[in-house]
Parts: C-alpha cells; structure tokens; sequence
C-alpha cells in the first residue's frame, strides 16, 4: 500500500496536464483580446469609409445631374 501512496506522490503527469491547460487558457485570451482590437480598428476604418462613400454619392445626386430633360 505504502508503494502505491509513494508512486502517487512522485507521478507528476497531472500537474503538467495542469500546466499545458493554463498556457492554452492563457494563448486563449490573448487571442481573444487581440482579435477584439483588430476587430475594432477594423469596424472605425471601415466605418469612415462608408461615410466617405455616402457623401461622394450624395454630392453626385444633389449636382447638375445627367438628366435626358429636353
């Protein structure tokens, strides 16, 4: 009994399945917080773009036009 208490003790597999386990919790959230930023950055660029289109179409719908008027 007192042999199987003693290769308990020195079976060190579960602490390194532990310490792989908070290494990829912690790649986790610096992927998820990396991918957060991008994602932001990504959203105002695309954002301003979007508003830069809406007023070159609304300069080119309010101008002189190309109406086929006679």
């Amino acid at each position: 009994m007192s042999k199987i208490f003693a290769r308990f003790l020195k079976d060190e597999s579960g602490a390194t399945a532990i310490e792989y386990g908070l290494i990829a919790a912690l790649i986790s959230v610096a992927l998820i917080a990396g991918a957060t930023t991008l994602g932001n950055s990504i959203s105002t660029t695309f954002s301003g773009l979007a508003g830069k289109l809406d007023s070159a179409t609304n300069k080119g719908a309010t101008g002189t036009g190309t109406g086929t008027g006679g």
